[in-house]
Formats: C-alpha cells, structure tokens, sequence
C-alpha cells in the first residue's frame, strides 16, 4: 500500500516582531473590529457574542476565550499558544496560517468554516465540530480530538497525525485520501464508501472490518 506523502508546502503565520502589547484591550474589542499587529497574553476575552471581528498578525499566549461566540471570525497569520478556547464559536469564519498549540478546544464549534494552512498540535480538542467545513493543508498532530465531527466536510491535504481520533464522525466528508494509519482509536464512524482511499495500520483493521461484515479470525494451523 502507498503511504500517503506528507502535507510539505504548508505556510507558517507571517508575524513581525514588533507587536504591540494590547492585552489591557482584550475584553474591549466590539463586532466588526480589526485588530492588527498585536499581542494578548494573561489576560480574558471569555464570554464574549461578537460577529465579524478580524485579527491580523496576532498572538494570544494564555488567554481564556471559553464559552465566547465569534462567528464569522477572520483570522490571518496567527497563534493561539496555551489558549482555553472551550465551547468557542467560531463558525463561519474563514482562519489562514494559524496556529492553535496547547491550546484546549473541548467542544470548540468551527463547523461551515474555511481553513487553509491551519496546525493544531498537542491540543485537547474532544467533541469539536468540523462539520461543513471546507479544510485543506490542515495538520493535526500529538492532540486529543476523540469524538470530533467531520461530517460532511472538504478535508484536503490533511494530515492526522499521532492523535487520538477515537470515535470521531467522517461520513459523508469528501477527501482526498486520509491517513489514520498513526492514530489511536477503537472505533470511527464513518461510511463503507467514505473509506476509499483512506490508510490504515493492519493492527486497526479490525475497527473496519464491522463495516464489511468481516469475522476476523487467528489462524490455526491444520495438524
């Protein structure tokens, strides 16, 4: 079997050094803001309903988004490093060479979303909601995203990589051949048909073999 090569052309957010330190304006910012050039640290933006607030060249390092909705959110060159962002709303926003590193995202919303140059590593991501969203040059790697949604999504060049996936939800996603071949999971929902393509260990062939109404037995050699 082929593996599946790699994402390589996947682009880092672009920032400057000189960012400004705006983190006494976090829970100041208003719908339709645009916030450029700045950096959040220590400091609270939780609980917050605003729509279509941009952030440009933006790092937030320790800064407790939970239970916030920012729908239609625009996110280009940024890094969300040591973020709570549980129970965050970010539907319908379009997110660009961004970041989420150890950040917790426990029941984060991104469903009909738009990612494109997007990594999320050693991130706590149970119950997040993918669905509908458009993904492509995407990563996914050392996290914890067990029942996550990704029905009925775009996924191109993503990459799931040494995460737990288990019980997560791909039927009906259109892709471009996924690669759980690295992950841990015991069982996936996903259909017979959204399986082409797809890369596996031979040790999780058991989890697929249901799917097929396999009986997967030890051999025993004939005396």
């Amino acid at each position: 079997m082929k593996t599946k090569k790699l994402n390589t052309k996947m682009e880092s957010p672009k920032i400057p050094l000189d960012l400004t330190d705006k983190s006494a304006l976090a829970m100041d910012i208003q719908s339709e803001d645009c916030i450029e050039r700045g950096k959040f640290q220590d400091c609270y933006m939780d609980n917050k309903s605003l729509d279509r607030v941009t952030f440009d060249e933006v790092i937030f390092n320790n800064v407790n988004f939970s239970h916030s909705n920012f729908t239609n959110l625009e996110l280009t060159d940024v890094i969300f490093d040591k973020c709570d962002l549980s129970n965050v709303d970010f539907s319908n926003s379009s997110i660009h060479r961004t970041v989420f590193r150890n950040c917790k995202l426990i029941g984060m919303d991104i469903s009909e979303s738009t990612l494109r140059n997007v990594l999320f590593t050693n991130c706590l991501g149970e119950f997040s909601n993918f669905r509908f969203a458009n993904m492509k040059q995407v990563n996914i790697e050392d996290c914890t995203f067990s029942s996550t949604d990704y029905c009925y999504s775009t996924l191109k060049q993503v990459n799931f990589l040494r995460s737990n996936i288990d019980q997560a939800q791909y039927s009906g996603a259109k892709h471009d051949g996924l690669d759980f071949s690295t992950c841990e999971f015991s069982s996936l929902s996903i259909n017979l048909d959204d399986l082409k393509g797809c890369s596996i260990s031979k040790h999780q062939a058991h989890v697929f073999a249901g799917l097929l109404d396999l009986i997967i037995k030890d051999g025993d050699t004939m005396e």
